[in-house]
């Protein structure tokens, strides 16, 4: 008995060995760390830094300096990230479904519009910037891009398509009385998000959205309360 109270209890090998942690991205420092997840959540949430943007020009430059960091996190997230030089930009594109956007139809033709008068304004006029009104923006949906279609976008409905495109960094808006004098500034990161080769491309895209003739009389939509 007693020999067997003093037998060493040898505990049982684990069903699974622990893996080494591997270097590169988990044996970063704490602080590095952190601001990479900063600049994963900017992603996620806005699909770009913009360099340009005062709050934004710190991270900017940090995305700059540990690109190879941020592209290699980014990938696992389904992410396909680049890096914009010249336009002071870092830009994240999803390559999973489940980070795609789906929009409806008058939001896919309010973001047409917005790549034509970006485009206009960029390679046409070879202005740096591009700039309308919202009252511009209509007469674009109007006459270029659904002519015979049965009236404008209610206020309500316009509004909260563009703040959304300004939350993903493809305009700046600025909200304005009457809202038809409100600004929209379209950024270049539109030209990625919606990456036609030239104006025809646009042009075949814009055509799937006109209706058809018919003898019947269109029907004006209702105004939403602005």
């Amino acid at each position: 008995m007693n020999d067997l109270l003093e037998t060493p209890v040898i505990p049982a090998a684990p069903l699974h060995e622990p893996v080494p942690a591997p270097g590169g991205l988990i044996a970063l420092p704490e602080a590095e760390r952190l601001r990479l997840a900063e600049a994963l959540q900017e992603l996620l949430s806005h699909g770009s830094i913009l360099g340009l943007d005062a709050g934004r020009s710190g991270l900017y430059h940090w995305c700059r300096q540990h690109f190879e960091w941020l592209r290699e996190a980014a990938l696992l997230l389904g992410l396909e990230v680049s890096l914009l030089h010249e336009e002071r930009l870092v830009q994240a594109l999803p390559r999973v479904a489940a980070l795609r956007l789906n929009l409806r139809q008058d939001a896919t033709l309010v973001w047409l519009a917005l790549w034509y008068a970006g485009d206009v304004r960029w390679r046409d006029e070879g202005e740096a910037q591009a700039f309308l009104s919202v009252a511009e923006l209509n007469a674009l949906l109007k006459d270029q891009l659904v002519p015979d279609a049965v009236g404008l976008l209610p206020r309500g409905r316009l509004r909260e398509i563009l703040r959304q495109a300004a939350r993903f960094n493809l305009i700046r808006f600025s909200l304005a009385e009457p809202f038809e004098d409100s600004g929209i500034e379209v950024l270049p990161t539109i030209r990625r998000v919606i990456p036609f080769r030239d104006l025809a491309a646009w042009a075949e895209a814009a055509a799937a959205f006109r209706q058809p003739e018919t003898d019947d009389e269109p029907v004006e939509p209702e105004e939403e309360a602005s």
